[in-house]
């Protein structure tokens, strides 16, 4: 299928490499986000040093992107990155995200990323390049599952019963 596929409702499924190119965008979008949070976090605990305090910071920025996105799934079924592309969340029957369902779908995203973290962590790869390459490679296999779903979804949207769907803005 292509970015003309047809879901159950009729709305059309954006195309994978415009479903990968939102994901970069709204890579580029978190920094931000990540980088005041980690400010945050570091001035209210007085962390002085990057390796102490390591695993509360990113327990802290798995909140904080939880947050961010069962949100904005929750309150529209866009983020700002999805929303530039016109992409939009709903479940299976077209309906807008609860924030149950928003934080299921935050939980089961990590599955674009485990793998290739859990490959470096079996590996015990140090090398930043070694751990961009399995971090690359393991999106570009997540992605490349989505061409095995009827209607090109993601795993974790096929599992927790969601899709993406094509939102173009209302002409006036």
């Amino acid at each position: 299928m292509t970015e003309s596929s047809r879901g159950a409702a009729g709305d059309a499924a954006p195309g994978v490499a415009r479903r990968l190119a939102c994901f970069i965008y709204e890579g580029v979008l978190l920094f931000g986000v990540v980088f005041i949070s980690g400010y945050l976090y570091s001035t209210l605990t007085q962390q002085r040093h990057a390796m102490q305090g390591q695993h509360g910071l990113q327990a802290f920025l798995f909140i904080v992107l939880g947050i961010y996105f069962i949100w904005f799934w929750s309150h529209g079924g866009q983020t700002v990155a999805m929303k530039a592309w016109h992409i939009r969340v709903v479940d299976n029957q077209q309906r807008p995200l609860g924030q149950w369902r928003a934080l299921a779908r935050y939980l089961l995203s990590w599955l674009w990323f485990l793998p290739a973290l859990l490959s470096v962590w079996l590996l015990d790869l140090h090398g930043l390049g070694a751990i961009f390459g399995s971090l690359f490679a393991g999106v570009l296999a997540y992605a490349a599952l989505a061409w095995l779903h009827p209607q090109r979804q993601f795993l974790h949207d096929a599992i927790c019963g969601t899709r993406l769907i094509t939102q173009r803005p209302v002409k006036r």
